[in-house]
């Protein structure tokens, strides 16, 4: 695989893509206190692709997280819908206990039908509690066992400074969670995709019922502050302050960011600006391994029509780089023992790309076309052409 490297290579680096297995959050990072200042109790900035920490500020010091809670409330709503669990077009009817939710809602009728769509979209858009508790008992029985799950998830999730009480973030005892474990859930929340069809919406008329309408407007206001951002959850109680957990992607590179207990809404805003403008000035995302383009050298294959064929990667790969970073790129590739027939997407093999001597990606290799098996007649024109040398 001698010619291999030629198409890995990509501007003097190879990128690494998808969940970086070598890459955590634990490792140093790389800004200092001098070079970003933010006005909260807690921040934590990382790459969102990688996982690594660009900026952190007490990140694990236990903290009220209000409405931020339901990071973790979408993602098991996402996550049913995911497993069909639920639909988005399935009817819920809406409980007493729902109903009467305070805080922060977009008052849905007790005995009110809404359809799942409408209830994940008023949690995202307008921070409902009502419609937290409704999807709670929807997919757990109740609001209890929804919360055991949650803390199940952030367990899962290596959130080991979260715990959760209720699935609304209302001030509640023994209820708490840290920037650094916000940013890791809200970065494994927009994995699902069906969030930014919702995340974006700034104003939009929810509507009940026999056309009763309640308006809702987008609660993260930095989507209007910062043309990058496409998504983020805040959060307020007298006693969690001013929070928000919030993403923005410029090229190939998306920053996940989480700001806890500001003095103002203003603080939460700005400091999370600050921060994502350092990411994207300091740090990049290189592609180096293209699912699109075939690499130089094509695998064996034993008992097929040919002896070779065409492979590719099966995703594309990136690097997570200070823009002055001269890191040496290693990878080892590896290629499985393949006999025919061969289809088309089948995985064959796998490459291990390394930054500094650390394992950062591996990404399957697969066929990137079809080898049918040899017939006897191909065995034997080639058997055939060998006694003829």
């Amino acid at each position: 695989m001698k010619k291999l490297l030629g198409i890995l290579l990509s501007a003097g680096i190879i990128a690494c893509g998808g969940a970086m297995s070598g890459f955590t959050a634990e490792k140093a990072c790389a800004a200092t206190s001098a070079q970003l200042v933010t006005n909260c109790k807690s921040a934590y900035l990382m790459d969102g692709n990688s996982g690594e920490c660009i900026y952190k500020e007490n990140e694990t010091a236990r903290m009220p997280i209000a409405s931020v809670c339901k990071v973790m409330t979408l993602t098991l709503c996402f996550e049913a819908v995911a497993a069909k669990k639920i639909a988005y077009d399935d009817i819920v009817t809406v409980s007493e206990n729902a109903a009467g939710m305070g805080g922060s809602q977009v008052f849905l009728e007790q005995g009110g039908k809404y359809t799942v769509d409408q209830l994940i979209k008023s949690i995202i858009v307008c921070s409902a509690n009502d419609s937290c508790v409704a999807m709670s008992e929807t997919i757990s029985g109740g609001e209890e066992q929804f919360v055991s799950e949650m803390n199940k998830k952030a367990t899962e999730l290596g959130c080991n400074d979260t715990l959760f009480a209720n699935c609304t973030g209302l001030p509640r005892e023994t209820q708490y969670s840290c920037a650094k474990d916000v940013a890791v859930m809200f970065n494994n929340l927009i994995g699902y995709e069906d969030y930014f069809k919702y995340s974006k919406i700034w104003l939009e008329d929810f509507v009940h019922p026999e056309n009763r309408t309640t308006s809702m407007t987008n609660t993260n206001k930095l989507l209007r502050k910062y043309s990058a951002c496409d998504g983020g959850k805040t959060g307020f109680t007298n006693e969690a302050g001013f929070c928000l957990a919030a993403t923005a992607k410029k090229n190939n590179m998306r920053l996940i960011s989480a700001v806890l207990g500001a003095g103002s809404s203003d603080d939460r805003f700005n400091s999370t600006i600050h921060m994502f403008d350092y990411g994207f000035a300091n740090y990049k995302n290189a592609i180096v391994l293209d699912k699109n383009v075939t690499l130089n050298d094509e695998f064996a294959v034993t008992g097929g029509r040919k002896d070779s064929f065409a492979v590719r990667p099966e995703r594309n790969s990136y690097m997570f780089l200070n823009i002055k970073d001269e890191a040496q790129i290693t990878h080892n590739v590896i290629a499985y023992e393949v006999k025919a027939p061969v289809a088309c997407e089948q995985v064959v093999g796998k490459i291990e790309v390394y930054k500094n001597g650390v394992l950062c990606d591996t990404v399957n290799i697969v066929a990137a076309e079809n080898v049918e098996k040899a017939s006897f007649g191909d065995n034997f024109r080639r058997i055939a052409g060998e006694w003829a040398l």
